[in-house]
């Protein structure tokens, strides 16, 4: 498939100044500046990030309100209910809530409760609400959801329930009439920084209470662990004090893992140093696993459990969940993509909707994530839910596709999402009409170039930079994550040095030169490029840079993401 390169540009002059101060390399310093960093002080804030510089609690709207009703249920020997979403936002955060909590009240009056993503859906649900009220919980702490549980919330305190909502996606005009709302994303918060995910919200409040008990730093810092997880598999951006949170979480996980961490990296392969990338891919999937497949209360036992021994046979079960979840995923996404190889009108349109009737609920959202993988565009995978259809949109980077499946709302009995996702239900006699609908709305509305995929580069080199300190620096850039990805190069004017070779017929092992300097590198999936290996022409290569372990001995080597001729 096609891309497009798109470089990034910097302003040359403060390159020169940051150079000038570091005393790096120019590449790195062009990079730092393309992300904002363009002084020593912002380079070291940056290269050590400090828990000191971790934002005061409480300037965070409600905080105060917020402590004080926990306090007061405390001293009144109320009944509270921790409340989170099934991913692994939500389930890390009730897990850290849930185990602070017991730390200063009595833990025989303190439960959780987590939605089933099939009966009871996304969010905050009448379901949990009603079980609130049968076993006398008076106080409902909501995390990673609620912000738009407005009705909900005020059924809740028809029945004299409280809410305090720890949330951190965008609010409606109409917010809920809870105790209190810790939520950034408020018009009127004035917390400095608005990118937290719903165990960063939570953590906050964590760190008020702990301060408002007098308690030292490792009541609250010895959730870093499950912090850092729930800011890389929520995909926020790595930026501020998600930063600085992970950066100290991944030292925790790789230094005092929590066991039920632990016990995932084990089942994962996982036997050296965990990075970011480890935690997104193997952590993260098999704890969503968990809600996708069966029950997500089994992933907030596994983090609340301090045995080891206990912790492994519960995270053996996420495993086997994960297991199952990458069968379906592989089956379903293979059917959809014959299904649409065998249709000569897709070929020619602009969306994709897919649909069978026995695909598992559990994976539809991945699917479609993988379907755009091959065909890049908008698309939507639907599977049969009792009486009517459900499913998952996932979009092109640049598209707003809530606004796209917005318009097609007649055809709709619910839908829900954001800019690049959302979720919706239909009857299936309103099925083809909605495809076209959406085909419609798409295809007058999309900018075309968004139907070609971008490849974000920032910065050229020439093979000659890269050596050890090059890439010492750039693992000093860690952790990675949206707004600090890890960097992307192009190097112009690449020869094959005529050993390069298909490996499984899938992938290909370059060995290039550029000048005088020899590199080797992989590409992945690939193998349809290598012709232009053959060519034996200059060749300019897309890559990020990487470090091979092969027999004792470590290298460095080029993962390539791209190539083309130089003269194209």
């Amino acid at each position: 498939m096609l891309k497009r390169w798109q470089i990034g540009k910097a302003d040359e002059a403060r390159v020169e100044s940051l150079q000038s101060a570091l005393k790096i390399s120019p590449t790195i310093c062009r990079i730092l500046v393309q992300r904002g960093i363009n002084s020593f002080e912002d380079a070291r804030a940056y290269f050590r990030p400090d828990l000191k510089a971790l934002h005061d609690p409480y300037l965070m709207k409600d905080m105060d309100k917020a402590v004080s009703r926990i306090l007061t249920a405390i001293d009144t020997k109320e009944k509270i209910l921790v409340f989170g979403d099934y991913d692994v936002d939500g389930t890390t955060s009730v897990a850290c809530m849930y185990r602070f909590l017991g730390k200063i009240c009595d833990p025989s009056l303190l439960d959780f409760y987590i939605p089933h993503r099939y009966r009871e859906g996304y969010g905050v649900s009448k379901m949990g609400i009603d079980h609130a009220a049968k076993e006398n919980f008076s106080l409902i702490i909501s995390l990673d959801c609620g912000i738009k549980s407005v009705d909900l919330i005020a059924y809740a305190k028809s029945l004299g329930i409280d809410f305090i909502v720890c949330d951190h996606h965008l609010p409606d005009e109409v917010i809920p009439a809870a105790v209190a709302i810790l939520n950034p994303k408020q018009k009127d918060c004035p917390y400095p920084y608005k990118e937290l995910c719903g165990c960063g919200v939570g953590f906050k409040l964590i760190t008020a209470l702990a301060d408002k008990f007098g308690m030292d730093e490792e009541h609250y810092l010895c959730y870093l662990d499950l912090v850092a997880t729930a800011i890389a598999a929520d995909i926020v951006p790595m930026t501020g004090e998600n930063r600085i949170l992970t950066y100290h979480g991944l030292d925790k996980i790789n230094r005092d893992p929590n066991p039920g961490i632990k016990a995932l990296t084990y089942l994962g392969g996982i036997r050296k140093k965990l990075s970011i990338n480890n935690v997104v891919f193997v952590i993260a999937p098999r704890v969503n696993a968990a809600g996708r497949m069966d029950d997500a209360r089994k992933a907030v036992e596994l983090f609340i459990e301090e045995d080891e021994a206990k912790a492994f046979s519960i995270a053996e079960l996420l495993h086997a969940d994960n297991a199952d979840r990458k069968e379906a995923d592989s089956s379903i996404t293979e059917e959809a993509l014959e299904m649409i190889s065998l249709d000569e009108k897709a070929k020619h349109k602009k969306t994709t909707v897919a649909f069978r009737e026995h695909w598992h609920k559990g994976v539809v959202g991945i699917v479609a994530s993988r379907l755009i993988e091959t065909h890049y565009r908008p698309t939507v995978v639907l599977t049969r839910s009792g009486d009517v259809l459900a499913g998952s949109a996932r979009s092109v980077p640049g598209f707003n596709l809530y606004e796209a499946i917005h318009a097609c709302r007649e055809y709709l009995l619910g839908y829900g999402g954001h800019f690049a996702a959302a979720g919706l239900s239909l009857l299936p006699e309103n099925l083809k009409a909605f495809e076209e609908k959406f085909e419609s709305v798409v295809s007058s509305t999309i900018d075309e170039r968004l139907l070609i995929p971008e490849i974000r580069i920032d910065a050229e080199v020439s093979l000659a930079e890269l050596n050890a300190n090059f890439y010492k620096l750039l693992c000093q850039m860690e952790p990675f994550g949206p707004e600090n990805m890890r960097p992307v190069f192009i190097a112009r004017q690449v020869m094959n040095t005529g050993y390069s070779k298909l490996l499984k017929e899938l992938h290909i092992r370059f060995s290039i030169k550029q000048g005088n300097t020899v590199f080797s590198g992989i590409g992945f999936q690939m193998a349809d490029q290598f012709a232009l290996l053959q060519m034996n022409k200059p060749i300019d290569i897309v890559f990020t840079l990487d470090e091979n372990e092969w027999n004792g001995n470590t290298t460095l080597q080029l993962k390539v993401i791209d190539l083309r001729l130089s003269e194209a």
